[in-house]
This record gives structure tokens, sequence and C-alpha cells, in this order.
């Protein structure tokens, strides 16, 4: 029992090592994110318990649930962002470990999209795309340029290339903040909830670019409440609740047959 009268937890210090010639299988590459035995706290917290996930190349994952169930808190160790206690993650078949200069390559490969977009209110549009191309991947001015031109024409906005952020709508921004992502050249786009603080009108502009990236194959993690993307997009559903993983199905037996009642309970409140 710790001072407070509590039970006192065994966790793994992080970061967590396994390396790869030391786990229970070998990588398997053509799966983009594995998450084994995936456990986060904080503090107290068991905000994720015993996940398990594997996500295929070139799959789109749709990953849902009430509020505080730990959807984003998986995305987000998915990239590094968070930390974790226990189990192990793998992106393209690389274990994300303690190392630093390890974690910047990985993260490399993966683009993340936020909820409240996170442009730089000081930079324009095209600024805000070109920074990374320039000063990590060390692209000349005209070839960052010329790559930032071509997904903003991807995400349907190059018109405003020259525009602040502020000047912009939420469903332009948040365009803005996909477009930037996808010029490091992702294998893996990240959502977390990027409809979530938009206006309804313009919820759909940003997920019709979402779907554009779902028919050329991009491999997608999405969090997100907006079930008609999660009808039309996903290969796969995943609910989760309370840390775990409910359930796992395609989008036409999540919504017709899901097999759990805490499933079920979920859609009845989504779908009214």
């Amino acid at each position: 029992m710790n001072s407070d009268g509590q039970p006192m937890r065994q966790t793994a210090p992080w970061p967590v090592e396994i390396s790869q010639h030391h786990s229970a299988h070998p990588p398997d590459r053509t799966v983009a994110v594995e998450a084994a035995a995936l456990n986060k706290w904080f503090g107290s917290f068991h905000a994720l318990k015993d996940i398990n996930l594997a996500v295929p190349q070139g799959s789109r994952i749709v990953i849902c649930g009430p509020s505080g169930s730990g959807k984003s808190t998986l995305i987000r160790c998915a990239n590094g962002l968070e930390t974790f206690q226990g189990g192990t993650i793998r992106i393209g078949g690389a274990e994300l470990t303690g190392d630093e200069k390890q974690l910047q390559k990985i993260r490399r490969t993966v683009g993340m999209v936020f909820q409240q977009f996170n442009l730089f209110p000081h930079l324009t549009v095209m600024a805000n795309c070109t920074l990374a191309l320039r000063r990590v991947l060390g692209k000349s001015r005209s070839e960052a340029v010329g790559i930032a031109v071509h997904y903003l024409e991807r995400v349907r906005i190059p018109e405003q290339a020259h525009k602040y952020p502020a000047q912009l709508s939420g469903g332009q921004q948040q365009r803005v903040a996909i477009a930037r992502a996808l010029c490091m050249n992702p294998r893996i786009m990240l959502f977390d909830e990027p409809t979530s603080s938009l206006d309804p009108e313009m919820v759909k502009e940003v997920l019709d670019v979402m779907i554009d990236l779902a028919a050329d194959g991009m491999t997608m993690l999405c969090v997100t409440h907006e079930m008609g993307f999660a009808r039309e997009a996903a290969d796969q559903v995943v609910f989760m609740d309370q840390g775990r993983i409910v359930e796992t199905a395609s989008p036409a037996t999540f919504f017709a047959a899901p097999s759990q009642e805490r499933t079920r309970l979920f859609l009845n409140k989504m779908l009214r």
C-alpha cells in the first residue's frame, strides 16, 4: 500500500526497451502499425489496458468510442507523443524505444493531424507547409514550394497559400494541416478527431479530403465520431471503451450486427 492507502502497482519503467531480436515474434513489415499488450497509465489512471492491434499497410482503421475510452491516447502512443509503461509498438516493423534518433526517424514516416490544427499563426500557409521540408529534409526553397503547392492542390485550397491561418475558416485550416503532414511524404497518417472542433457545415470539406486519401490507399488510423466516414472509408472499425478494445469489425458488420452489447449501446446513441 502507498501513503494514500492505495494498492501499489507494478509497471515497467519508460522507455520499455525490448529489442527486436528478443521479441516473441519477428517484425512483420507488411504491418504498418502494431501494438502488442500495450499498457499506459496517467498516474493511477489505467488509460490503455492490454491493447493488441495490427494495422496492415494500405488499410484504413477508424477508432471510435465514448470520451475517455483511450482512443486519442492510443494513436498518440503510436507517434511517440505519449510514453507507455508496458507492451510494444512497432511502426513498419521498427520498434518504438527510448532512442531519440530512432523516434525522429520513425516520425518522418508518420503524419499526424490534430483536433486544433496546430498551425503556426505567424506563418503563411505556404510557410507552414514548407518549414519542415526545408529544416528537416533539407529541401531547397523551390523544391519545398513545389511540394507544398502539389499538396495544397490536393486538399483543394492552393489559392490560400499566401494567407495566414487566422484568415481561413476552420475547415480550411484543417485542410492546411493535412497538406502540411502530406508534404513530408508519410507512409501512415494519424487523425485525432480532425473534425471535432469544426462547425457542422465545415466537417464535410475535411472528410471529403480524407476520403480521397483513403481511396488512394494511404494507411490511416482515424479517431472520429463521424460514423458516415467510418461507413464509407474504413476497412475496419475499432470500438474502445474504458481503455480496452471491445470490438473490431468491418463497417458492414459493425453497423449491422455488432457482437458486443456495449457496442450496440454506443451505436444506439450515435445513430439516433
